[in-house]
């Protein structure tokens, strides 16, 4: 059954002539790039679970290098932004500025690297259709060549064309119907993490806010402290 199988691909392969050569190395890169974000998109959500709510609380406990370990024990991008924020916020002389443009760097970073292979996915998936429309013309243009040379209409001479042509369009829709598929589930799931980062990077910003009020406040409830001292 499966040499069955392997012969009738192998039979359409070769009956959809020279133009499923570039449909098949769409279909490969494409399924390639498929299997790589899912596993990377699927390893980001699932270590992000959790870890704001668990950052978020040692840190305001004072446990910051806690916090810092955590984070970097963490995959994804959230983590990420969190160990950026989290590093400079315990630098001394910090200021809320500098914790926001390591966060926003380390965002831009983190961003680039999720939106990674979305291009070459887009690519194919509007790509293919237009090679299998490609093939299909060639099949037409050789149905009516073979009309042409042998000066009549006969259905032998013009099924070899017109299976070409039939067999590069199918192979284009269905490498772009996946593909388009999968892009489209892919920047769903980017959007969440997204919203995810910016969860993590207002996080960051509150503490620091927290902080630098609260120092504020405690100078300020005791002004004359350095003075009764004299």
């Amino acid at each position: 059954m499966q040499s069955d199988l392997s012969y009738q691909l192998l039979t359409l392969f070769r009956d959809g002539g020279f133009m499923m050569y570039p449909l098949i190395l769409c279909s490969l890169l494409g399924l390639g790039v498929m299997i790589a974000k899912a596993w990377t998109l699927w390893v980001a959500h699932q270590e992000s679970e959790g870890l704001l709510e668990e950052v978020e609380e040692l840190s305001r406990r004072g446990n910051l290098e806690e916090a810092i370990e955590v984070a970097e024990e963490t995959r994804g991008p959230v983590a990420a932004i969190l160990l950026s924020g989290l590093r400079r916020l315990r630098e001394e002389g910090h200021t809320g500025r500098d914790v926001q443009v390591a966060i926003n760097s380390t965002g831009n970073i983190e961003l680039d690297f999720l939106e990674r292979g979305m291009t070459v996915l887009a690519t194919i998936a509007n790509v293919a259709p237009m090679l299998g429309f490609l093939g299909t013309v060639i099949g037409m243009i050789e149905a009516f060549a073979a009309i042409e040379q042998a000066g009549q209409v006969d259905p032998s001479l013009v099924a070899g064309g017109i299976k070409v042509a039939l067999i590069t369009t199918a192979a284009g829709l269905t490498i772009a119907v996946p593909v388009h598929i999968a892009y489209n589930f892919f920047v769903s799931r980017v959007d969440m993490l997204i919203e995810d980062m910016e969860e993590g990077t207002q996080a960051v910003l509150d503490l620091v806010w927290e902080l630098e009020h609260g120092e504020e406040s405690t100078a300020a409830s005791n002004p004359g402290s350095s003075t009764d001292q004299s």
